[in-house]
């Protein structure tokens, strides 16, 4: 095929094709591209037609792919990005004019803390554009950017695809809550004496702070588990448990009353929390300015 041929081809279905081989399912192509079931199955066999191959195959619950189709896939996504970064390139962003959707991922912590003040200025900025806030975390961010779920998120994580970009915009201090009204810090021993509740999206009772606890020939408690931080503060309230979270998260929920703040009897680890973003959208106008609002407002450089 010459370059006068792809004419005849429509870019919207390369786009599926390559939501596909991702996702390997019709309905969760589907519900990625926000287009019906019967959409995706006629480009599928307009695609096959096209290259003249089945290029997916149904295997119980999944689509296994053709070799054919692989190898079109390694050619196609990176020319896809390309495409999309030259199309980036050439546009301009007027915040104040934008009508746009931004899919941003975003760790439960930094929803509950740094979310609200970074809501309020893009709505002052950017009035027209939507907001599509997805739950990510070390585990899920990864495939979040690539399959394109989200364009840029934030947490904490290492993990990520080969072409992303990352920039760590926070350094986190752990800090003690507490409700009761018994005066003073605690003490080593107190802090091993009380129960402890954490948040813990995967359900674990352990972790860093254990790690560390260990370490000194000591051990902690835990009674509590939540998988996320609202609601939080009415849990430690008029009890003895006691949570350590990040600074941030430390400083909102005090803010709210009855909880007091203070630093924990024991050195524990300070942790990056990072912004990562898809590669493809490293250039794009409307891309950037959106990270540029998030490093002002959930980043914290006084803490480096």
């Amino acid at each position: 095929m010459n370059r006068n041929d792809l004419r005849r081809v429509d870019l919207n279905l390369l786009i599926v094709f390559e939501t596909l081989m991702r996702e390997r399912s019709v309905t969760r192509a589907a519900e990625k591209l926000f287009l019906g079931q019967p959409a995706i199955s006629a480009a599928l066999a307009r695609l096959r037609a096209l290259f003249d191959d089945p290029l997916l195959v149904r295997t119980g619950r999944t689509m296994e792919p053709t070799p054919r189709a692989q190898e079109i896939f390694s050619l196609l996504s990176p020319a896809l990005d390309s495409i999309s970064s030259a199309m980036s390139r050439a546009q301009t962003f007027e915040p104040a004019k934008a009508e746009r959707v931004f899919r941003i991922g975003l760790s439960d912590d930094v929803e509950f803390a740094l979310l609200p003040p970074l809501l309020r200025r893009l709505r002052a900025e950017a009035p027209g554009v939507i907001l599509v806030i997805r739950r990510t975390n070390y585990m899920t961010m990864s495939s979040q950017l690539s399959s394109g779920e989200i364009t840029v998120g934030v947490a904490y994580t290492n993990e990520l695809p080969a072409n992303a970009k990352r920039k760590v915009v926070r350094l986190t201090r752990p800090k003690l809550l507490r409700a009761d009204t018994i005066p003073g810090t605690l003490s080593l021993e107190d802090f091993c004496g009380r129960p402890h509740a954490l948040v813990s999206y995967a359900g674990d009772l352990s972790g860093y702070i254990d790690e560390s606890l260990t370490a000194l020939g000591k051990q902690r408690r835990v009674v509590l588990a939540v998988p996320q931080f609202n609601g939080l503060g009415t849990l430690l309230a008029n009890t003895d448990l006691i949570a350590t979270v990040p600074d941030y998260t430390a400083q909102v929920l005090a803010a709210n009353g009855g909880l007091r703040v203070e630093d924990p009897p024991l050195d524990l680890p300070k942790f990056e929390l990072s912004m990562a973003w898809s590669g493809v959208h490293d250039n794009d106008p409307a891309e950037r300015w959106l990270r540029s609002r998030i490093q002002m407002f959930v980043g914290d450089p006084d803490t480096f």
